[in-house]
C-alpha cells in the first residue's frame, strides 16, 4: 500500500459515511486489495482492468482470514453495477483509463453519491482534475499529506458528458489493422521495439501453436496469424482492456482460415494454459509495473515461455538493450541468439530443449 490509500481509508472513517448495510459500495483500480480489503464488510465491488490485482484482493482476502465472497470483481471491460453510494478511485496511471472508469462510474452514481479520489501528490496533475471535473463535476484537492492527496469531486446534475463507451485508437501497421481500448500499450502508434519484432518474426513452417504473451493490442500474434493461415493463435495479457483490444484487432483484420483459430484468455502470464502446448511464442515483456520498473515481470513471462513450449519451440522477445534479457534467456533456456538490433532494442531467441 501506499500514503494515498492510508489518507483515502482515514478521510471515509472520519465521515463516517457507508455504514448503512444497504450501501452500494465501489473501489476503483486497487492494485493490490489495500482499499479494498479493509472496506470488505461493506461487500464492495472492485473494478480493475489488472487480473493480478483480483488475484491479489482475493489472497489478502484469505490471508485476514476474510470470506472471499464479500468482494465482487468486474473488469474494466464491464459497466459498473447501477446506484452507487459510495465510489473510491486510486487514479490510475494513464488518463485513458481515468476517463474510462470516470465516463462510465458518472451515470452509475447516486444522486447523493460520495466519490473519493486518491492517489501520490506527483501523480496528481492538472490533467486528473479536468478528468473529474468533465465527468463527475467540479473538483478540488487536499492538502498534500505524506506525498499524498485526496481529490473531491461534487456530483454536477444531469453530468450530460457521460458516455458507456470505451473509446478506441489504432492505426494499420504490418497489414494488421489495430484497436486500442483505454490502458493498452501503444495503442495509438506502433513503438519502436515492437516493430523491430515484428520486422523479424519467426518464418511459420505448416501449421504451430502460437502464443502471444503479453499481447497488448493483439498486433504481434495477428501478424502471425495472417502469415499462418492454419495456425491457431493465443492471446494473453493480465490486462481486460488489453485482451479485448487483442480480439478487436484479430476481429478487424480478419486473417484468412478457421474463425476459430483464435483464443483470448485474461489471465496472469499463461495461467491456465498447458504445459508444453505452445510451438512460439512471441513477447514484448513490460519494464514498467504501474509507476515502478523493474526485470521481476520480464523473468515471469520467459519463465511462463519456457513453461509453455515444447521441446523445438522457440521464444522470441524484444526488448531494450540495457536490460540484458540475453542473460536471462540463457538462464532459462540454456540458449540464446541475437536476431536483430537497432540502438535501442534487441530481438532475441531461445529454443526449448528436450
Amino acid at each position: 500500500w501506499d500514503a494515498a490509500d492510508e489518507l483515502a481509508l482515514t478521510e471515509l472513517a472520519t465521515l463516517g459515511i457507508g455504514m448503512d448495510e444497504r450501501a452500494q459500495w465501489l473501489v476503483v483500480n486497487d492494485r493490490f486489495g489495500a482499499l479494498t480489503v479493509p472496506l470488505a464488510p461493506f461487500r464492495p465491488t472492485l473494478w480493475t482492468d489488472s487480473v493480478v490485482a483480483a488475484e491479489a484482493v482475493a489472497s489478502n482476502l484469505a490471508a485476514n482470514e476474510l470470506d472471499g465472497d464479500l468482494v465482487t470483481v468486474i473488469p474494466a471491460t464491464d459497466l459498473p453495477p447501477q446506484g452507487i453510494d459510495v465510489a473510491v478511485i486510486k487514479v490510475p496511471r494513464t488518463r485513458s483509463l481515468l476517463d474510462a472508469f470516470l465516463s462510465r462510474l458518472a451515470p452509475a452514481l447516486a444522486p447523493d453519491a460520495v466519490v473519493v479520489g486518491a492517489g501520490m501528490a506527483k501523480q496528481i496533475h492538472r490533467s486528473t482534475l479536468d478528468s473529474f471535473e468533465r465527468w463527475i463535476g467540479p473538483t478540488t484537492t487536499s492538502l498534500a499529506t505524506r506525498k499524498a492527496r485526496l481529490i473531491h469531486p461534487t456530483i454536477a446534475p444531469g453530468r450530460p458528458s457521460s458516455t458507456t463507451e470505451l473509446d478506441e485508437a489504432g492505426y494499420t501497421s504490418h497489414g494488421v489493422t489495430t484497436v486500442g481500448l483505454p490502458n493498452v500499450f501503444s495503442r495509438e502508434r506502433l513503438d519502436i521495439g515492437t516493430r523491430l519484432l515484428l520486422d523479424h518474426l519467426r518464418p511459420v513452417e505448416g501449421r504451430a501453436d502460437v502464443v502471444d504473451l503479453g499481447c497488448g493490442n493483439g498486433v504481434v500474434g495477428t501478424a502471425i496469424g495472417l502469415r499462418s493461415t492454419g495456425s491457431t493463435v493465443t492471446f494473453t495479457d493480465a490486462s481486460f482492456l488489453a485482451v479485448a483490444s487483442a480480439r478487436k484487432t484479430w476481429e478487424a483484420t480478419r486473417p484468412g482460415g478457421d474463425a476459430d483459430r483464435a483464443t483470448f484468455v485474461a489471465t496472469n502470464g499463461a495461467t491456465g494454459l498447458d504445459d508444453g502446448s505452445a510451438d512460439i511464442v512471441v513477447c514484448n515483456p513490460p519494464f514498467h509495473d504501474d509507476r515502478g520498473t523493474g526485470d521481476e515481470t520480464a523473468w515471469f513471462l520467459v519463465g511462463e515461455a519456457r513453461r509453455l513450449l515444447r521441446p523445438g519451440g522457440c521464444l522470441r522477445l524484444v526488448g531494450n538493450r540495457h536490460l540484458g534479457y540475453h542473460v536471462m534467456l540463457r538462464r532459462r533456456f540454456g540458449n540464446v541468439t541475437t536476431v536483430a538490433s537497432n540502438p535501442k532494442f534487441v530481438v532475441l531467441e531461445s529454443v526449448a530443449g528436450g
